[in-house]
Protein backbone atom coordinates (compact mmCIF):
# COMPACT_ATOMS: atom_id res chain seq x y z
CA UNK A 1 0.00 0.00 0.00
CA UNK A 2 1.47 3.41 -0.97
CA UNK A 3 2.33 5.67 1.93
CA UNK A 4 0.00 8.58 2.64
CA UNK A 5 1.27 12.15 2.83
CA UNK A 6 0.87 11.99 6.63
CA UNK A 7 2.94 8.83 7.04
CA UNK A 8 6.08 10.76 8.03
CA UNK A 9 4.07 12.32 10.85
CA UNK A 10 3.02 8.95 12.26
CA UNK A 11 5.06 9.19 15.48
CA UNK A 12 3.79 12.68 16.19
CA UNK A 13 0.15 11.66 15.63
CA UNK A 14 0.60 8.56 17.80
CA UNK A 15 2.07 10.68 20.60
CA UNK A 16 -0.86 13.12 20.33
CA UNK A 17 -3.40 10.28 20.44
CA UNK A 18 -1.80 8.70 23.52
CA UNK A 19 -1.58 11.99 25.40
CA UNK A 20 -5.14 13.05 24.58
CA UNK A 21 -6.97 9.73 24.80
CA UNK A 22 -5.24 7.61 27.44
CA UNK A 23 -4.70 7.58 31.18
CA UNK A 24 -4.65 4.88 33.87
CA UNK A 25 -8.41 4.38 33.68
CA UNK A 26 -8.57 4.66 29.88
CA UNK A 27 -5.85 2.51 28.27
CA UNK A 28 -5.81 1.88 24.50
CA UNK A 29 -5.18 -1.35 22.58
CA UNK A 30 -3.05 -1.58 19.45
CA UNK A 31 -6.21 -2.08 17.40
CA UNK A 32 -7.67 1.14 18.77
CA UNK A 33 -4.43 2.96 17.97
CA UNK A 34 -4.61 1.70 14.40
CA UNK A 35 -8.20 2.96 14.08
CA UNK A 36 -7.29 6.41 15.42
CA UNK A 37 -4.30 6.65 13.08
CA UNK A 38 -6.52 5.66 10.13
CA UNK A 39 -8.76 8.65 10.97
CA UNK A 40 -5.66 10.82 10.54
CA UNK A 41 -4.97 9.26 7.12
CA UNK A 42 -2.12 7.08 8.40
CA UNK A 43 -1.93 3.33 7.75
CA UNK A 44 -0.13 1.27 10.39
CA UNK A 45 0.64 -2.33 11.25
CA UNK A 46 1.01 -4.01 14.62
CA UNK A 47 4.75 -4.66 14.23
CA UNK A 48 5.43 -1.04 13.37
CA UNK A 49 3.34 0.16 16.33
CA UNK A 50 5.52 -1.86 18.74
CA UNK A 51 8.57 -0.08 17.31
CA UNK A 52 6.81 3.29 17.46
CA UNK A 53 5.84 2.83 21.11
CA UNK A 54 9.40 1.88 21.99
CA UNK A 55 10.70 4.98 20.15
CA UNK A 56 8.31 7.18 22.12
CA UNK A 57 9.50 5.58 25.37
CA UNK A 58 13.12 6.29 24.45
CA UNK A 59 12.10 9.88 23.70
CA UNK A 60 10.78 10.19 27.26
CA UNK A 61 7.03 9.48 27.06
CA UNK A 62 6.01 7.39 30.08
CA UNK A 63 4.03 4.65 28.30
CA UNK A 64 2.82 1.79 30.51
CA UNK A 65 1.69 -1.58 29.18
CA UNK A 66 -1.07 -3.35 31.08
CA UNK A 67 -2.32 -6.88 30.51
CA UNK A 68 -5.72 -8.35 31.28
CA UNK A 69 -7.75 -10.11 28.60
CA UNK A 70 -6.06 -7.82 26.11
CA UNK A 71 -2.84 -5.85 26.09
CA UNK A 72 -3.30 -2.11 26.23
CA UNK A 73 -1.21 1.01 26.80
CA UNK A 74 -1.55 4.40 28.48
CA UNK A 75 0.54 7.46 29.34
CA UNK A 76 1.21 7.41 33.08
CA UNK A 77 3.19 10.54 33.91
CA UNK A 78 2.46 13.65 31.84
CA UNK A 79 4.08 16.38 33.96
CA UNK A 80 0.99 17.41 35.94
CA UNK A 81 -1.20 15.09 38.00
CA UNK A 82 -4.97 15.62 37.87
CA UNK A 83 -5.15 16.97 41.47
CA UNK A 84 -2.48 19.54 40.57
CA UNK A 85 -4.44 20.63 37.49
CA UNK A 86 -7.59 20.95 39.61
CA UNK A 87 -5.75 23.31 41.95
CA UNK A 88 -4.56 25.43 39.01
CA UNK A 89 -8.03 25.50 37.44
CA UNK A 90 -9.68 26.40 40.76
CA UNK A 91 -7.18 29.23 41.27
CA UNK A 92 -8.03 30.63 37.84
CA UNK A 93 -11.77 30.26 38.41
CA UNK A 94 -11.63 31.93 41.82
CA UNK A 95 -9.38 34.82 40.77
CA UNK A 96 -11.44 37.99 40.61
CA UNK A 97 -8.81 39.82 38.56
CA UNK A 98 -9.28 37.39 35.61
CA UNK A 99 -12.44 37.99 33.57
CA UNK A 100 -15.03 35.26 33.05
CA UNK A 101 -14.09 34.95 29.37
CA UNK A 102 -10.35 34.69 30.02
CA UNK A 103 -10.92 32.26 32.92
CA UNK A 104 -12.79 29.90 30.59
CA UNK A 105 -10.00 30.11 28.00
CA UNK A 106 -7.26 29.43 30.56
CA UNK A 107 -9.12 26.48 32.09
CA UNK A 108 -9.56 25.06 28.58
CA UNK A 109 -5.78 25.26 28.08
CA UNK A 110 -5.10 23.71 31.49
CA UNK A 111 -7.36 20.84 30.46
CA UNK A 112 -5.09 20.09 27.50
CA UNK A 113 -2.36 19.11 29.96
CA UNK A 114 -4.52 16.10 30.89
CA UNK A 115 -6.17 13.33 28.91
CA UNK A 116 -9.59 14.07 27.40
CA UNK A 117 -11.47 12.00 30.04
CA UNK A 118 -9.60 13.78 32.84
CA UNK A 119 -10.14 17.17 31.21
CA UNK A 120 -13.91 16.55 31.19
CA UNK A 121 -13.73 15.84 34.94
CA UNK A 122 -11.80 19.06 35.36
CA UNK A 123 -14.49 21.10 33.60
CA UNK A 124 -17.29 19.56 35.64
CA UNK A 125 -15.61 20.46 38.94
CA UNK A 126 -14.73 24.06 38.11
CA UNK A 127 -17.44 26.72 37.96
CA UNK A 128 -16.72 30.19 36.59
CA UNK A 129 -20.05 31.62 35.53
CA UNK A 130 -21.74 33.74 38.18
CA UNK A 131 -18.61 34.34 40.26
CA UNK A 132 -17.59 37.92 40.99
CA UNK A 133 -15.11 38.84 38.24
CA UNK A 134 -13.43 41.96 36.94
CA UNK A 135 -14.96 43.54 33.84
CA UNK A 136 -11.66 44.78 32.41
CA UNK A 137 -10.64 42.48 29.55
CA UNK A 138 -7.27 44.27 29.31
CA UNK A 139 -5.99 42.99 32.67
CA UNK A 140 -4.41 39.87 31.17
CA UNK A 141 -2.22 42.04 28.96
CA UNK A 142 -1.73 44.69 31.67
CA UNK A 143 -0.02 42.09 33.85
CA UNK A 144 2.30 41.07 31.01
CA UNK A 145 3.20 44.69 30.21
CA UNK A 146 3.97 45.49 33.86
CA UNK A 147 6.14 42.37 34.18
CA UNK A 148 8.14 43.48 31.14
CA UNK A 149 8.53 47.00 32.55
CA UNK A 150 9.85 45.59 35.84
CA UNK A 151 12.34 43.38 33.97
CA UNK A 152 13.48 46.34 31.83
CA UNK A 153 13.56 48.68 34.87
CA UNK A 154 11.42 51.21 33.06
CA UNK A 155 8.50 53.39 34.13
CA UNK A 156 4.99 52.97 32.76
CA UNK A 157 2.32 55.48 31.73
CA UNK A 158 -1.37 54.62 32.09
CA UNK A 159 -4.85 55.94 32.68
CA UNK A 160 -6.50 55.08 36.00
CA UNK A 161 -10.22 55.00 36.73
CA UNK A 162 -12.72 54.48 39.53
CA UNK A 163 -16.33 53.30 39.25
CA UNK A 164 -19.05 55.85 39.95
CA UNK A 165 -22.85 55.76 40.08
CA UNK A 166 -24.64 56.80 36.90
CA UNK A 167 -28.35 56.04 37.06
CA UNK A 168 -28.98 56.84 33.41
CA UNK A 169 -26.63 54.10 32.16
CA UNK A 170 -27.78 50.48 31.54
CA UNK A 171 -25.76 49.11 34.48
CA UNK A 172 -26.18 52.23 36.68
CA UNK A 173 -22.42 52.76 36.82
CA UNK A 174 -19.65 54.20 34.67
CA UNK A 175 -15.90 54.79 34.70
CA UNK A 176 -14.50 58.06 36.00
CA UNK A 177 -10.88 58.68 35.03
CA UNK A 178 -8.57 60.34 37.52
CA UNK A 179 -6.78 63.55 36.52
CA UNK A 180 -9.31 64.10 33.75
CA UNK A 181 -8.04 61.10 31.81
CA UNK A 182 -4.41 62.25 31.75
CA UNK A 183 -1.87 59.46 32.04
CA UNK A 184 -0.15 58.68 35.34
CA UNK A 185 3.56 57.88 35.31
CA UNK A 186 4.98 55.44 37.86
CA UNK A 187 8.02 53.22 38.30
CA UNK A 188 6.83 49.63 39.03
CA UNK A 189 8.65 47.47 41.58
CA UNK A 190 6.38 44.46 41.86
CA UNK A 191 2.99 42.91 41.16
CA UNK A 192 1.22 41.88 44.36
CA UNK A 193 -1.80 39.60 44.62
CA UNK A 194 -3.82 40.73 47.64
CA UNK A 195 -7.41 39.99 48.65
CA UNK A 196 -8.16 38.41 45.23
CA UNK A 197 -6.91 41.42 43.28
CA UNK A 198 -3.69 42.27 41.46
CA UNK A 199 -1.88 45.47 42.43
CA UNK A 200 1.09 47.24 40.89
CA UNK A 201 3.35 48.50 43.66
CA UNK A 202 5.31 51.46 42.29
CA UNK A 203 7.13 54.69 43.04
CA UNK A 204 4.73 57.54 42.23
CA UNK A 205 6.37 60.95 41.93
CA UNK A 206 3.14 62.83 42.73
CA UNK A 207 3.06 61.26 46.21
CA UNK A 208 6.84 61.15 46.56
CA UNK A 209 6.85 57.52 47.65
CA UNK A 210 5.50 54.00 47.19
CA UNK A 211 1.84 53.53 46.29
CA UNK A 212 -0.40 50.82 44.83
CA UNK A 213 -2.60 50.75 41.74
CA UNK A 214 -5.27 48.12 41.06
CA UNK A 215 -4.25 46.49 37.78
CA UNK A 216 -7.85 45.95 36.64
CA UNK A 217 -8.42 49.74 36.93
CA UNK A 218 -5.50 50.57 34.65
CA UNK A 219 -5.92 51.19 30.93
CA UNK A 220 -3.66 51.98 28.01
CA UNK A 221 -0.43 50.95 29.75
CA UNK A 222 2.74 51.76 27.84
CA UNK A 223 6.38 51.20 28.78
CA UNK A 224 8.48 54.37 28.71
CA UNK A 225 12.09 54.54 27.58
CA UNK A 226 14.73 54.11 30.34
CA UNK A 227 15.67 57.79 30.27
CA UNK A 228 12.06 59.07 30.29
CA UNK A 229 11.65 58.74 34.06
CA UNK A 230 14.18 58.12 36.80
CA UNK A 231 13.29 56.94 40.30
CA UNK A 232 15.24 58.35 43.27
CA UNK A 233 18.51 56.41 43.65
CA UNK A 234 18.24 56.28 47.46
CA UNK A 235 14.87 54.50 47.33
CA UNK A 236 15.12 50.76 47.98
CA UNK A 237 12.24 48.30 47.88
CA UNK A 238 11.74 44.75 49.16
CA UNK A 239 8.43 43.15 48.03
CA UNK A 240 8.54 40.62 50.88
CA UNK A 241 9.07 43.25 53.59
CA UNK A 242 6.53 45.62 52.05
CA UNK A 243 3.78 42.97 51.89
CA UNK A 244 4.16 42.38 55.65
CA UNK A 245 3.47 46.04 56.41
CA UNK A 246 0.54 46.62 54.09
CA UNK A 247 -3.09 46.04 55.05
CA UNK A 248 -5.43 45.85 52.05
CA UNK A 249 -2.86 47.55 49.77
CA UNK A 250 -3.66 50.91 51.36
CA UNK A 251 -0.81 53.38 50.87
CA UNK A 252 0.14 55.73 53.70
CA UNK A 253 2.68 56.49 56.42
CA UNK A 254 4.55 53.64 58.05
CA UNK A 255 4.34 53.46 61.84
CA UNK A 256 5.48 51.15 64.61
CA UNK A 257 2.39 49.45 66.02
CA UNK A 258 2.03 47.43 69.23
CA UNK A 259 -1.15 45.43 69.82
CA UNK A 260 -2.26 43.30 72.76
CA UNK A 261 -4.14 40.15 71.73
CA UNK A 262 -6.15 37.59 73.62
CA UNK A 263 -4.32 34.23 73.61
CA UNK A 264 -7.13 32.72 71.51
CA UNK A 265 -6.04 34.92 68.56
CA UNK A 266 -2.54 33.47 68.24
CA UNK A 267 -3.49 31.62 65.04
CA UNK A 268 -4.85 34.84 63.52
CA UNK A 269 -1.59 36.67 64.30
CA UNK A 270 0.57 33.90 62.83
CA UNK A 271 -1.59 33.80 59.68
CA UNK A 272 -1.18 37.54 59.20
CA UNK A 273 2.47 38.11 60.19
CA UNK A 274 4.09 34.70 59.83
CA UNK A 275 5.76 32.47 62.38
CA UNK A 276 8.81 34.72 62.55
CA UNK A 277 6.89 37.51 64.30
CA UNK A 278 8.09 38.40 67.82
CA UNK A 279 5.51 37.53 70.47
CA UNK A 280 5.87 38.77 74.05
CA UNK A 281 3.89 37.70 77.11
CA UNK A 282 1.60 40.42 78.51
CA UNK A 283 -0.10 38.35 81.23
CA UNK A 284 -1.71 34.95 81.59
CA UNK A 285 -4.40 35.58 79.00
CA UNK A 286 -2.81 38.07 76.59
CA UNK A 287 0.32 38.55 74.46
CA UNK A 288 1.92 41.56 72.75
CA UNK A 289 2.99 41.88 69.11
CA UNK A 290 4.94 44.81 67.63
CA UNK A 291 5.35 45.38 63.89
CA UNK A 292 5.85 48.10 61.29
CA UNK A 293 2.68 48.80 59.34
CA UNK A 294 1.13 51.28 56.95
CA UNK A 295 -1.83 52.46 58.99
CA UNK A 296 -5.05 52.98 57.06
CA UNK A 297 -8.76 52.15 56.94
CA UNK A 298 -8.20 48.47 56.13
CA UNK A 299 -5.97 47.96 59.13
CA UNK A 300 -8.50 49.72 61.37
CA UNK A 301 -11.22 47.44 60.04
CA UNK A 302 -9.02 44.40 60.68
CA UNK A 303 -8.56 45.43 64.32
CA UNK A 304 -12.32 46.02 64.68
CA UNK A 305 -12.99 42.40 63.61
CA UNK A 306 -11.73 41.09 66.95
CA UNK A 307 -13.65 43.44 69.22
CA UNK A 308 -12.51 43.42 72.85
CA UNK A 309 -9.93 40.68 72.17
CA UNK A 310 -7.41 43.17 70.81
CA UNK A 311 -6.23 46.52 72.16
CA UNK A 312 -3.94 49.14 70.64
CA UNK A 313 -1.00 49.94 72.92
CA UNK A 314 0.94 52.15 70.48
CA UNK A 315 0.72 54.58 68.78
CA UNK A 316 -1.79 56.74 70.60
CA UNK A 317 -2.93 58.27 67.30
CA UNK A 318 -4.17 54.84 66.17
CA UNK A 319 -6.06 54.33 69.43
CA UNK A 320 -7.69 57.77 69.07
CA UNK A 321 -8.73 57.02 65.50
CA UNK A 322 -10.36 53.77 66.61
CA UNK A 323 -12.27 55.70 69.28
CA UNK A 324 -13.44 58.22 66.70
CA UNK A 325 -14.62 55.47 64.36
CA UNK A 326 -16.42 53.70 67.21
CA UNK A 327 -18.29 56.87 68.17
CA UNK A 328 -19.18 57.52 64.54
CA UNK A 329 -20.59 54.01 64.11
CA UNK A 330 -22.47 54.29 67.40
CA UNK A 331 -24.14 57.51 66.26
CA UNK A 332 -25.21 55.90 62.97
CA UNK A 333 -26.73 52.82 64.59
CA UNK A 334 -28.27 54.48 67.63
CA UNK A 335 -32.01 53.94 67.97
CA UNK A 336 -32.90 57.50 66.98
CA UNK A 337 -30.60 57.31 63.97
CA UNK A 338 -32.07 53.99 62.88
CA UNK A 339 -35.63 55.37 63.15
CA UNK A 340 -34.68 58.39 61.04
CA UNK A 341 -33.15 56.15 58.39
CA UNK A 342 -36.15 53.85 58.28
CA UNK A 343 -38.58 56.78 57.98
CA UNK A 344 -36.55 58.45 55.22
CA UNK A 345 -36.70 55.20 53.20
CA UNK A 346 -40.41 54.75 53.74
CA UNK A 347 -39.92 51.78 56.05
CA UNK A 348 -40.64 51.01 59.67
CA UNK A 349 -38.36 49.93 62.45
CA UNK A 350 -39.36 46.89 64.49
CA UNK A 351 -38.41 47.25 68.16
Amino acid sequence: MPKSKNQKLKLLYLRKILLERTDEKHPMTLEQMEEELEKCGIHSQRKSLYRDLESLREFGLDIVRCRSKTTSYFVANRGFELPELKILADAVACSRFITEKKSAQLIEKIGKLASSPEASLLKRQVFVRGRVKTQNEQIYYNVDTIHRAIALKCAVAFRYFEYCVEWGSPDHWSKEYRCGGKKHIAFPYALVWNDENYYMTAYYKKYGGITNFRVDKMEGIEILSPDAFQKPEHLSFSPAEYSKKVFGMFSGDEQRVTLRFDNSLLGVVLDRFGKGVEIRRANGTNFLVSFDAIVGPTMLGWIFEFGSKVRVIKPESLARELCRMSEEQLSIYSLSGAESTANSQGGTLTK
